[in-house]
């Protein structure tokens, strides 16, 4: 028997699992009291806000993917709003900057967590935006832990708070020092802003109601304190103030899209549905098609040659991303053949058995791939380049980063959700509301031409990318991670391990989660400064010495961390009648729920 850090849950009921222990249990004793698993998801993430707001917040980005018994289809939430209407390239040169301010308004594009949360609940979900608010609202009012790492964040960040950010330090500090790990915190600003939400969601139907509350967000007393509070300058990560663009308006003119999945099949029996290429979730079916090219599921697990092939993978992806990525609405973007099977062979034959250090975009279709020019920043605070999804120096290395949620029920729904954004280190909290604006902004171009290039009313491509899986055509798998560029390659070793072992009839969801993980940092973050580290791979030093150095004799720059400080997975399963769960053990915080 393989052993694990705590047990894979197995059971017949319903299962939840996330990256906080109260996010979980919320969830769960949703499906306790009839709810399903978009009932059960809407109430975690709504949880996760107030007991992560260093990792997600009111007003931040959601991606999730949902597969509905229903209707029998799975579908795409999408709540990464858009660049304000006034965002152009000119402005941010007129102001003498080179990249977006990876804190502060400039950064900020129309939140949409909000509106996609309760758009699944208004579309798949059965309970009341009263009721699933309530749990969130329960810790806002009476308190949650505060865990060592947002001690440790708040505390970064305590001087900007006292000296620029006087509204933050109201919300986050006790005086002029942060809650010590374990303080009993509350967010009354918040919970007063959710409570006002809840009495203006009027109407004759549980439909009308959430949608009368969304509107009270985008078209009423939210929108309208964002845009007054949007009006005056802020210090950012540029070292100086500026005010921001986003308005009203723009959220008054954005609504969640939903939409089909992408698709790729791996290893024959599976089939991987991500987001389209407005987020980075392609890149893990491209890397999923390169690796079937390279025959990745006969090599050795954890073996050097694993290791070498995922991340040789990664990096032609990674490059691929850089080059073709954008928000289809408006850029045209070579999907069908970044995932042929053709296209995919034809870039695995670049691989060889030492480490390359260029960036390799292909050429789909025969176009030619356009690169940004990565400037040197003229920011003051320069991030940790080793975090999940950094926003400034002072915030390191508790930095910005994302939460995750993964729910299956008893009749077969799955959800996969990914919040992240809005995070208390990158914005000044907005006194009206008790929250901060989110800066998925700072991952557009200031340069003219790329897919990725800023422009007005288009979405940044983000890195959010929850993931549902299906084997044999039938719903089986709902996983993701927090981390930034990380994610889809976090992902990519776990779902390869799983699948693995699957083949074999040995797959378990916690050992997959457990097994010693590796990144690397090649290609151009998408977060401030944009920087890359060509070559280089952190591995968690779990794998064996033999691998590691062997490692570095083929040409990879190895930094090696600790034993448990990469990857924060988690992921549930339905296998028939029975239904499974399992959470990241790193950090002492992740857990899954069920029976």
């Amino acid at each position: 028997m393989t052993m694990t850090t705590r047990p894979e849950l197995v059971g017949s009921f319903g299962m939840v699992a996330s990256t906080h222990w109260l996010a979980s249990a919320s969830g769960m004793s949703v499906l306790e009291r009839g709810g399903n698993a978009f009932d059960a998801a809407v109430a975690a993430g709504f949880v996760l806000q107030v007991v992560e707001p260093h990792q997600n917040g009111p007003a931040g980005d959601l991606s999730a993917l949902v597969w509905s018994v229903a209707d029998e289809a799975p579908s795409v939430v999408c709540g990464q709003g858009v660049s304000p209407a006034a965002s152009s390239i000119e402005h941010f040169t007129d102001l003498g900057l080179n990249l977006v301010p990876g804190s502060g308004l400039l950064a900020a594009t129309v939140p949409g967590s909000f509106g996609a949360w309760t758009t699944m609940l208004e579309r798949w979900g059965t309970w009341e935006i009263s009721d699933v608010l309530a749990y969130a609202l329960h810790y806002a009012e009476s308190g949650f832990p505060v865990r060592p790492d947002l001690s440790a964040t708040i505390s970064a960040v305590s001087e900007l708070f006292a000296h620029h950010w006087a509204p933050s330090g109201e919300v986050w500090l006790d005086g002029r020092t942060a809650p010590k790990a374990g303080t009993q915190w509350t967010l009354p600003g918040t919970a007063a802003t959710y409570r006002r939400l809840l009495d203006e969601a009027v109407g004759v139907s549980r439909e009308a109601r959430i949608e009368a509350a969304r509107r009270a967000y985008y078209a009423g007393f939210v929108a309208e304190a964002i845009d007054r509070f949007s009006q005056t300058p802020w210090r950012d990560a540029s070292g100086d103030d500026h005010a921001g663009l986003l308005t009203g308006d723009d959220l008054a003119g954005w609504t969640p899209p939903v939409e089909p999945p992408v698709t790729a099949q791996f290893a024959q029996r599976y089939e991987l549905l991500k987001t389209g290429p407005w987020g980075q979730g392609p890149v893990l079916l491209q890397q999923l098609g390169l690796l079937e090219a390279v025959g990745l599921l006969d090599t050795d697990l954890h073996s050097t040659q694993w290791v070498h092939l995922i991340t040789e993978v990664a990096k032609l992806a990674f490059a691929d991303r850089e080059a073709w990525y954008g928000d289809p609405v408006d850029v045209d973007v070579p999907l069908r053949t970044l995932l042929s099977p053709e296209y995919c062979s034809e870039r695995a034959s670049l691989i060889g058995e030492r480490a390359n250090r260029d960036l390799r975009p292909g050429s789909p279709d025969h176009r030619l791939p356009m690169l940004p020019t990565l400037p040197e920043p003229r920011f003051d605070e320069i991030p940790d380049a080793t975090s999940g999804e950094p926003t400034m120096r002072a915030a390191m290395p508790a930095s910005g980063d994302t939460v995750h949620v993964d729910v299956v029920d008893r009749w077969g729904n799955l959800v996969s959700a990914t919040p992240s954004g809005g995070w208390l280190q990158s914005s000044p909290v907005i006194p009206e509301l008790g929250f901060p604006l989110g800066t998925r902004g700072q991952m557009f171009y200031l340069q003219s031409g790329l897919p990725n290039s800023l422009r007005p009313g288009v979405r940044p491509r983000t890195t959010l990318t929850p993931s549902i899986a299906l084997r044999d055509g039938k719903p089986w798998l709902a996983f993701g991670s927090p981390g930034g560029d990380q994610q889809d390659q976090w992902q990519t070793a776990f779902f390869a391990h799983l699948v693995s072992a699957d083949l074999h009839g040995k797959a378990n969801l916690q050992a997959s989660i457990d097994a010693p993980m590796f990144h690397t940092t090649h290609f151009p973050s998408s977060f401030y400064p944009r920087d890359a580290h060509p070559g280089e791979i952190h591995v968690e030093d779990r794998l064996p010495s033999s691998v590691i150095a062997a490692l570095a004799a083929r040409g990879h720059d190895v930094i090696v961390t600790g034993p448990w400080q990469l990857g924060r997975l988690s992921a549930v399963a339905r296998d028939g009648d029975r239904v499974r769960a399992a959470a990241n053990p790193r950090g002492a915080q992740g857990y899954a729920v069920g029976r």
